[in-house]
């Protein structure tokens, strides 16, 4: 793949590590411009240091003010912007409802869901008025393989990713024919750094501190793969680029064959 995004300007919001910085990689690698929208001040000063053409706004994606100040420094920096990407979430690590405490439901609900799925509302709310004067106007969000199938998260992430799912439905029919609104849906990742609530006291945890994480999720997908990020990224460039422009409201499941992980295998 060359130059798949030649001349294009994209904002990455959740950029500092995991998938987001792989997508910000892959998309400077095919010619984009790009600026990101990141939360962490440690992994904005990396992202400065190791990127210098890459524009850096600090803030919160679940904020309004944030996500304008990154779109206007986008904009303010590349003439315009084409391409919106959403990378931010956070995990509740399988806590299921008979162990969630009555008491914990209120903040763990309101935090997952400003997270999860009110950053992605805010940044493609306030990137719309650059998009529309784009010739080529793109948003990529993301989903995750809980946005289908029970199991891949506890009951407030799996429902704050079938969110999602539906505002990426909602969101492409209500800005055809203008904008394609697509989704990445990766499943288990190596090398993210995706970590858990403060309202749960998890926020020191991260997904891969699991124990012998690359083999459980290699074993548990058809293809018998544990993905990176960088593997999920090319997912999001494929989707900003003009060889998906047929697609809108569309999904791309880079999960290593889950929606048959139920049928028998093959003899060897």
């Amino acid at each position: 793949m060359t130059g798949w995004l030649e001349g294009r300007s994209a904002l990455v919001v959740g950029a500092g590590s995991g998938i987001g910085r792989a997508v910000v990689d892959a998309f400077l690698a095919e010619g984009a411009c790009v600026a990101v929208l990141e939360r962490d001040p440690e992994k904005c000063a990396t992202l400065s240091s190791e990127l210098p053409d890459v524009v850096v706004t600090t803030g919160d994606a679940a904020t309004r003010v944030a996500n304008e100040r990154a779109v206007a420094a986008a904009a303010n920096a590349f003439g315009g912007l084409d391409i919106l990407v959403n990378c931010v979430g956070i995990f509740d690590f399988y806590r299921s409802i008979e162990d969630l405490d009555a008491n914990l439901i209120d903040d763990a609900f309101d935090e997952m869901f400003r997270t999860n799925v009110k950053s992605h509302l805010h940044s493609v709310k306030a990137a719309l008025p650059q998009l529309h004067r784009s010739a080529h106007p793109v948003v990529v969000l993301t989903e995750s393989t809980s946005s289908y199938y029970p199991g891949r998260g506890g009951v407030l992430y799996v429902a704050s990713k079938f969110a999602v799912r539906g505002m990426v439905i909602a969101l492409a029919h209500d800005l055809a024919p203008d904008i394609r609104v697509n989704a990445v849906a990766p499943g288990g990742t190596v090398g993210t750094d995706l970590r858990g609530m403060a309202s749960l006291g998890s926020t020191q945890r991260s997904v891969p501190d699991t124990p012998a994480r690359r083999a459980e999720l290699a074993e548990r997908v058809p293809l018998c793969v544990a993905l990176s990020a960088e593997d999920h990224a090319w997912g999001y460039v494929f989707l900003a680029s003009d060889r998906a422009r047929g697609l809108t409201g569309e999904v791309v499941h880079s999960d290593g064959g889950m929606r048959v992980a139920a049928a028998p295998r093959k003899r060897q």
